[in-house]
């Protein structure tokens, strides 16, 4: 019965965007869209669904969606590796309402960049975390791999040689991004993580990460939307242990702050679901990265 349910689950169509969904982004760069086997759903995990507050979220409505979007923003260059962009949405989002409501397309196009954004669609329109074949061991490595081979062979880029890699997520996306970190196949190429209100948990994966690989850290977060409590106990650990790092309100922060500071947390006053949008948050961290200009 499992096997029936899961061959049913990998053939059920996807729900790619259309030419329309496109178009509002086509002033800013190029908008691709694919289904990937590597994407992080279809996975066992979720073959009967998934329950929150009683409520079921069933797998043909929420997690089978392969898509994976990238966006190319206008005067990009091909260099000798490719720069990449992760971000994964959160709660009751999909790759569609990501883009329009926290405007990642014009944002990435005015970080002045040259990467290449690529958002996979997680669980759609659910309340939960789980990332899919993406947690798996080496489960980034595959889709870093099947998506530079598709911009290849669409003439997009001449290299699948990856670079350096960033990782962001907002709320919910925190969960995949930790177990990438943790055992994705590529930990060494990833450089920087931005997490928007999303340190609710798998802190240890991070602080691993941050002291083994180097990486830098930009935690933005909030009074009401659940995280406040964990990025206070980490600082305290961190205070704890004799670790650096910088802390202040949001407003306060200078885009030196942001390019000098390995460790960073930014308490803000803006509501959760406002954290990347309304002061170009992801836009003014894109800017303050390891990745060249375009």
């Amino acid at each position: 019965m499992i096997m029936k349910q899961l061959v049913f689950l990998l053939f059920l169509p996807t729900f790619l965007l259309s030419q329309d969904t496109m178009t509002p982004y086509r002033a800013f760069g190029e908008f691709l869209v694919s289904s990937f086997s590597s994407a992080p759903f279809p996975h066992r995990d979720r073959i009967n669904g998934h329950s929150y507050d009683n409520k079921l979220y069933p797998p043909e409505r929420h997690y089978v969606d392969s898509s994976v979007a990238m966006f190319i923003p206008k005067g990009y260059k091909q260099t000798g590796k490719v720069d990449l962009v992760f971000h994964f949405h959160g709660w009751y989002n999909n790759i569609d309402t990501t883009f329009k409501k926290y405007r990642l397309a014009e944002q990435f196009y005015e970080s002045g960049k040259n990467a290449i954004l690529v958002v996979p669609e997680g669980p759609r329109n659910a309340p939960d975390s789980f990332g899919g074949k993406l947690e798996d061991a080496d489960g980034f490595k595959k889709l870093v791999h099947d998506v530079l081979e598709y911009l290849r062979r669409a003439k997009k880029i001449k290299t699948t040689e990856a670079g350096r890699i960033i990782l962001s997520g907002h709320s919910g996306g925190y969960h995949v991004i930790s177990f990438i970190l943790m055992r994705g196949g590529l930990t060494d190429h990833i450089k920087e993580v931005f997490l928007f209100d999303g340190l609710y948990g798998q802190t240890e994966k991070f602080v691993y990460w941050l002291d083994h690989h180097k990486g830098k850290m930009i935690n933005i977060y909030t009074k009401d939307g659940g995280t406040k409590e964990e990025t206070e106990s980490l600082m305290a650990d961190l205070d704890g242990w004799g670790i650096s790092y910088k802390a202040l309100p949001e407003e306060d922060a200078k885009p030196d702050d942001l390019k000098k500071n390995k460790l960073i947390f930014l308490f803000t006053s803006l509501q959760h679901d406002e954290v990347m949008q309304v002061h170009s948050s992801f836009n003014e961290y894109l800017k303050a990265s390891i990745l060249s200009d375009r």
